[in-house]
């Protein structure tokens, strides 16, 4: 038997491995370098690249960029271009213009394993790193962005994909959506946006359909302030039919998900934790939501159906598990905080389990505006009140029916006039008192 190196290594329980092959373009791809365009060259390469980009998609064929950086901006993507590289390796830097690459009128756009390098200089108002306007067929996919001085990725009048992009440090959104057209935002990783994780809106309230799923957000700030419109996770605004499904969100200035004037929305299977306001909002002008199986851990309140006053009504809210809930911001009024499910109109709350919501479990009604919510089913425990129900002049129907209480600081049932209590424990005595309550079935622990 002839020993020579490897058999030695082999026999030492050592696997000799080959070197890793050098990253190639995919079959049939256009190479940039052969267009002049060198990675890592100290020059601006956006005349070159813009070039390369162009002819490729004149021949509908992928644009293989390789491992390296490249200093450009300012670039145009015409209808068919499909760019390629190399995971982590291939970077485009910013260099000048109002965005990085972007896109109008054109169809069947396709950016793959790229690294986008903002340099936190400042974007335009509204623009992104990426932008895309009437934007058919967009598949982008793997990619990168990092320090965006405005937006990462702004879509407007967009139709495809954005999905497993990882996205950190956008001065603004890390993606905004407008006017979208069949859109799927999915397994993207967001950390550290400055006023938005997820935005998706309409210019006017109309039917939208786009999917937001299986993403993780982390560290949303509101750096422009203000009282809601920024700081949340994900913001679904006029953008009707809406799905919001299985994010992981951690640490906003304010929600993790908030549906404005979204009808039909539906946010489903969300795990939610440390959120300075309101976990997730369905608010104002909507019609239809149904907010099922989210998992809320520490917020200011948990979910909320709120403003029937213009027109907030008809939703669903149903098996969610909410807990630690308490004014967590030094200096806000603690009045409007602690609350586990807050709702006021045509709505059922059902089978939720709520524990440690410092001010009550359940808000049925505000004022005078409360009709036909039934409670049903929940456990609500360690709590300030179990169901805090108005029974302000004017406030409609609500059936309190077959809960369980326990360890409850102030009672069970407690009728309120907005902020105030106004009655004793319903639940054990005085509920004939107010006709337009049914309260029955329930447990005292």
């Amino acid at each position: 038997m002839v020993l020579d190196r490897r058999t030695l290594l082999l026999g030492a329980g050592v696997i000799a491995v080959a070197p890793r092959a050098a990253a190639a373009p995919p079959a049939g791809a256009l190479e940039a370098a052969h267009f002049g365009v060198h990675a890592g060259a100290p020059d601006d390469q956006s005349e070159k690249l813009q070039r390369a980009i162009a002819e490729a998609a004149r021949q509908r064929l992928p644009l293989w960029l390789a491992p390296g950086v490249y200093r450009c901006g300012g670039l145009r993507l015409p209808t068919g271009t499909q760019l390629v590289g190399v995971r982590g390796a291939t970077r485009l830097a910013l260099t000048g213009g109002p965005s990085l690459l972007a896109a109008e009128q054109a169809e069947a756009i396709a950016l793959e394993g790229l690294a986008f390098e903002g340099g936190d200089i400042r974007l335009p108002e509204r623009r992104g790193l990426l932008h895309l306007d009437t934007t058919t067929g967009l598949r982008l996919r793997d990619c990168d962005f990092r320090h965006a001085g405005g937006n990462a990725v702004a879509l407007e009048r967009c139709a495809g994909e954005v999905v497993f992009c990882r996205i950190e440090r956008a001065a603004d959104n890390a993606i905004f959506a407008i006017d979208s057209t069949g859109l799927r935002i999915a397994g993207n990783t967001i950390r550290g946006s400055g006023n938005g994780g997820i935005r998706v809106f309409r210019s006017e309230k109309r039917y939208d359909g786009t999917i937001i799923a299986d993403n993780r957000i982390e560290e949303t700030a509101a750096s422009a302030g203000g009282s809601g419109e920024n700081g949340n996770a994900i913001n679904v605004f006029r953008a009707g039919n809406v799905i919001v499904r299985n994010n992981v969100i951690r640490a906003a200035a304010f929600s993790a998900i908030r549906g404005n004037a979204a009808s039909d929305i539906q946010i489903i299977g969300n795990n939610c934790t440390a959120l300075d306001e309101v976990a997730i909002y369905s608010e104002f002008d909507f019609e239809g939501a149904v907010i099922a199986d989210n998992v809320i851990d520490e917020a200011g309140s948990g979910i909320s159906i709120a403003n029937f006053r213009e027109g907030g009504r008809l939703a669903v809210v149903h098996g969610n598990l909410v807990r630690n809930l308490r004014n967590r911001i030094a200096g806000r009024d603690p009045a409007g905080e602690g609350y586990g499910i807050g709702v006021e109109a045509d709505t059922v709350v059902s089978a939720n389990v709520i524990e440690n919501a410092q001010t009550a479990g359940i808000a049925a009604g505000w004022g005078e505006y409360l009709r036909n919510v039934v409670v049903d089913g929940n456990v609500v425990r360690r709590c300030g009140i179990g169901v805090a129900v108005s029974v302000a002049s004017g406030a409609g129907t609500a059936a309190i029916t077959a809960n369980m209480f326990a360890e409850l600081k102030h009672g069970a049932i407690i009728g309120m006039d907005y902020r105030k209590a106004v009655t004793g424990d319903l639940a054990l005595s005085g509920a004939e008192r107010y006709p337009q309550l049914r309260i029955a079935g329930n447990q005292i622990d």
